[in-house]
């Protein structure tokens, strides 16, 4: 049997005391040690393969150094991308993250949480489901560590990470009037989601504050489910009016990445025919003709610091954190302004 390298092993190798290769292995901070011996022990593990004993060190400290993360879809680039920020951040404190899609299923959520609590992850970062607002509160009522990312329940006093939804909305739905578009139309998922409703109420806050009409037809709600044939439909209705619409919000990068791909096809010119704001940029406005503004969200702090958030809470319960970060617009051609098209104001 090949033998386990122990930090006595190390210790002896570098000539220094297992209390200190195990102070700089667990990386705690080497303020009162030189960064040359901090070097030398890093080296000396790597050279021997050194390995943690997980099973001893979750005994000693009652850790199993392992998050959960519960994204709504993994396939979704916004959800990867925020996974792989969080892998990064909890691979810096020695924690493994373990993660899975809701697929916007509460009975999903409810059925990987369970999962994930028998493998006795120390805390979970969790992109809620509609309807899921019972599992939090017992999340809450059980004492586990947990941060909420990008979607959060108002009437739950809990830790939460996102963005100013509803400024961000107000701010795209304003950039395209101060670009003269008058007739403002919204695309977006069928769903109670608070942070999606947010989404909507700076939309119409945007149309009032500026004396223009809020038309109920000028608002589709499609169902996630039936994105790929609803969003198309969605655009036909929009553009058959009687009024129809010369610009338009999506209001997530599903909705917009099937709304490209079915405008590509049309006799519609953007930003001619029909300004876009989209939240997000989509897989599709990486092909389409005309660069698309879109609000773009800071994943990389948002990811940052859900992580961090959550593994203060494991080692020492914390106050709770409620983060709003700022979105930013990201003004590209689809959103050019009118007068430069010619086109009466």
């Amino acid at each position: 049997m090949v033998k386990r390298i122990s930090l006595k092993d190390i210790a002896k190798k570098v000539g220094v005391s297992t209390a200190l290769v195990s102070y700089v292995l667990n990386n705690k901070k080497e303020g009162r040690i030189s960064k040359e011996v901090a070097q030398k022990i890093k080296d000396a593990a790597k050279e021997l393969n050194y390995t943690a004993n997980q099973i001893a060190r979750s005994l000693k400290t009652n850790k199993t150094f392992t998050i959960g993360l519960i994204v709504s879809d993994i396939s979704n680039p916004f959800s990867s991308i925020l996974n792989r920020i969080i892998e990064d951040e909890a691979e810096k404190s020695n924690y493994l993250v373990l993660s899975g899609s809701s697929d916007e299923s509460s009975d999903k959520l409810w059925k990987l949480t369970r999962v994930l609590q028998n493998y006795q992850v120390d805390g979970f970062i969790i992109s809620p489901a509609e309807h899921s607002a019972p599992l939090i509160q017992q999340l809450q009522e059980q004492n586990i560590p947990f941060v909420l990312i990008d979607r959060y329940f108002p009437e739950i006093k809990t830790n939460y990470v996102t963005i100013d939804n509803y400024k961000a909305a107000y701010e795209g739905v304003k950039h395209m009037i101060e670009n003269g578009y008058r007739q403002i139309g919204l695309v977006g998922l069928d769903i109670a989601l608070f942070n999606m409703q947010e989404r909507r109420r700076g939309y119409m806050d945007a149309l009032k504050e500026h004396d223009l009409p809020i038309k109920e037809e000028w608002i589709k709600r499609v169902k996630r489910e039936h994105v790929k044939e609803a969003v198309p439909k969605a655009i036909d209705e929009l553009m058959a009016l009687d009024e129809p619409v010369d610009a338009v919000l999506f209001t997530n990068n599903v909705v917009s990445t099937q709304a490209l791909k079915y405008i590509n096809t049309l006799p519609i010119r953007v930003p001619d025919d029909l300004a876009i704001v989209s939240f997000d940029e989509s897989d599709a406005a990486d092909l389409f003709y005309a660069p698309i503004t879109h609000i773009k969200q800071p994943l990389q702090e948002m990811g940052r610091l859900a992580a961090d958030i959550l593994l203060e809470n494991i080692a020492e319960r914390q106050e709770i954190k409620q983060v709003k970060m700022e979105a930013k617009l990201i003004v590209r051609k689809s959103t050019e302004r009118k007068g430069k098209l010619g086109r009466i104001l």
